[in-house]
């Protein structure tokens, strides 16, 4: 920039590479567009997959939206941000993720006709907060209720999310697994529910089939028994939960000791073993029959163990010994010295076997659990993974639904009826914002449109007609993506949680608002602003500084 006397000041690196106006705005919304493409095909129940490859050539298959983009290789700062859109989606409901990262980029899209019109991104953002915040009550007046005791609608909500993915061939069972397991964990108080969703732990191995997925109520460990001479079944099991070792402590000090005489070295290795017999005769006047330790067993005592036919475990996370104390009631002991018989825990049965070729620990039947375990199963590694990134989906959803108490339809036929109520809306709207709130509504519809692209189906005609079942009064009116047919789905048990909605319309909005509003993109000195490094490329089907680095996305391009 010019200085006194026309000197240049240079106030940034020469290095340094700055976008402004609608350079920076169009390279930020090519970058999400080119982002929500790559998922946009694997939305529905005829979604495809994706296979991303890394750089050590680890492999993973899967149409979990959040997945995907947490596997892709993104450097362009926009473009990271409709990450976090996923994320967020991820963390607050645990479903809906792809919907959430596909319709902030058709808010994206349409702001950008709308620029090309010469609207300040002031008045499309107004416009659009404006409709996030009428959508918000227009799900509150089409929901429904549901609540923990409303099973069957659960699992219509629990199926609906694993639809679409491996799992659906058993979707069925694991969509009972899933109710029973957050009904198990959920604590109804003053007019709420509670569901804590670390209380469900998921366990898995590969080997047999997905009908073989089980729930246990209580603890399943990925552990085996530390001596072979402990039984592999303990009945009415007493648990000692200890967090720490069942060795002798090293001093906090260095010190030598001068042995002079074997036999005074005897006596140093006999009081050791004194030690260890001591505490392990602690544990068994305590009445435990079983010990899981969270740190190390000496071997000596592992021995005293198994002569007194204590099953003992070694080196249990931190995390399982709080599910354990949940499911079993007893406290964790720091002092092997202090224990008591009220620190134990109570479980129907421990059972130490083998599964899938590796040694399972299940600690089961637990009175009152408020902790519960699901062992998955499946063919290959792939297929197990998949499941579980399923059975999550499936659990977050439930939870969703009994925490907020509200479901809605699926099929696309939430997202056309909120479109038909904002364009009614946006008459009543004066100024240019009115044509923000109509471009909202136009995005809405890349749902229903999505789904109908994904069957096969042209996605016109099939808009037209749940347009047309929308006008004459049918708000449940949605896609059967088997038939191509506008139909009232949620009797045939496509239902969705009302939160998985509200927060994917307020995530994408937000995140499109906020890229909307930045006209100035300053990348240091050795990050290009077209995406990444200097040696990027442009992103395929965009311009060029349009996004991702390196010429493409992880495996998928």
């Amino acid at each position: 920039m010019p200085g006194l006397g026309g000197q240049p000041i240079f106030v940034m690196s020469e290095d340094a590479e700055r976008k402004t106006g609608e350079d920076a705005q169009q390279n930020n919304i090519e970058a999400c567009k080119t982002v929500s493409s790559a998922v946009r095909t694997t939305l529905g129940p005829k979604g495809m997959d994706k296979m991303m490859v890394d750089s050590v050539g680890d492999i993973v298959v899967t149409n979990d939206g959040v997945t995907i983009l947490e596997e892709m290789d993104l450097d362009h700062p926009a473009a990271q941000m409709m990450v976090e859109v996923a994320q967020t989606q991820e963390e607050e409901v645990g479903d809906g993720t792809t919907t959430a990262v596909v319709l902030a980029g058709e808010l994206l899209k349409n702001a950008e006709d709308l620029l090309d019109q010469d609207i300040h991104p002031t008045v499309i953002t107004k416009g659009y907060r404006l409709s996030r915040e009428k959508c918000t009550d227009i799900l509150e007046q089409i929901s429904l209720d549901a609540d923990l005791n409303d099973e069957d609608t659960l699992r219509k909500v629990a199926m609906t999310a694993m639809t679409g993915k491996s799992a659906e061939t058993a979707r069925d069972y694991l969509a009972d697994i899933a109710v029973e397991a957050v009904s198990s964990v959920a604590d109804e108080s003053s007019d709420r529910i509670f569901v804590d969703e670390d209380s469900i732990k998921l366990e898995k191995k590969k080997g047999s089939s997905v009908e073989d997925t089980d729930l246990v109520q209580g603890v399943i460990l990925d552990e085996e028994k530390v001596h072979s001479g402990m039984p592999s079944e303990v009945e009415d099991a007493r648990i000692a939960l200890i967090d720490s070792a069942i060795e002798v402590k090293e001093t906090s000090t260095d010190a030598e000791i001068n042995i002079s005489d074997p036999a005074q070295m005897q006596n140093f290795v006999e009081q050791e073993e004194e030690q260890l017999k001591d505490m392990v005769d602690a544990i068994d006047e305590a009445g435990a029959n079983v010990v899981l330790c969270q740190k190390g067993i000496d071997d000596i005592a592992q021995h005293y163990l198994a002569k007194k036919g204590i099953f003992a475990i070694r080196r249990v996370s931190s995390g399982d010994l709080d599910k354990l104390s949940n499911a079993t009631g007893g406290n964790i002991i720091t002092s092997i010295d202090e224990i008591e018989e009220s620190d134990l825990g109570n479980a129907g049965s421990v059972e130490h076997k083998h599964v899938g070729g590796d040694a399972m620990t299940f600690v089961q039947d637990c009175p009152e659990a408020e902790s519960v375990s699901i062992l998955i199963r499946g063919g290959t590694d792939h297929v197990v993974d998949e499941i579980e990134r399923a059975m999550e989906d499936a659990i977050g959803a439930v939870t969703s639904a009994v925490k907020h108490g509200k479901v809605v339809g699926g099929g696309g036929a939430t997202e056309v009826e909120l479109a038909q109520e904002l364009r009614d809306y946006a008459d009543s709207v004066g100024g240019r914002e009115q044509l923000a709130i109509n471009a909202f509504a136009d995005a809405l519809e890349v749902i229903p449109r999505t789904l109908a692209e994904n069957a096969g189906f042209d996605p016109i005609d099939s808009l037209v007609e749940l347009r047309n079942q929308h006008d004459s009064g049918e708000e449940m009116a949605g896609l059967n993506v088997s038939s191509g047919e506008s139909e009232e789905l949620y009797e045939q048990g496509v239902v969705e949680p009302r939160q998985t909605k509200t927060q994917a319309v307020q995530s994408a909005s937000e995140s499109a608002e906020m890229i909307l509003r930045i006209d100035d993109v300053i990348a240091a000195s050795g990050f290009d602003a077209a995406g990444g490094d200097s040696g990027g490329g442009a992103p395929e089907g965009g311009p060029g500084g349009g996004g991702m680095p390196g010429g493409g996305m992880g495996g998928l391009m």
